[in-house]
């Protein structure tokens, strides 16, 4: 069980990257956000939300070319001329 949970993680990990690059910014706006709701403030509150979507969608955005990256260099490496089962 050892082996399967290192493997994961040693394949996970990379794909992570994004995700930990962009979370000490979203903690950040976060905290920001819990600072303006204690003292009130909707402006501030409201300006912190939409930095935080906007660091949301950052690391979406780059988990997504993440991904299409991996797909097309897998994509480059199947062969085209696999010949048909039973021939």
């Amino acid at each position: 069980m050892t082996r399967i949970k290192l493997l994961l993680a040693a394949l996970l990990l990379p794909l992570l990257y994004p995700v930990h690059l962009g979370l000490p910014v979203l903690r950040y706006r976060l905290g920001r956000l819990k600072a303006a709701r204690l003292a009130g403030d909707r402006g501030a509150i409201s300006i912190e939300l939409a930095l935080a979507v906007i660091v949301v969608v950052g690391i979406a955005g780059a988990v997504l070319v993440l991904v299409k990256t991996l797909a097309g260099n897998v994509e480059k490496k199947i062969p085209s001329d696999v010949p048909a089962a039973g021939q």
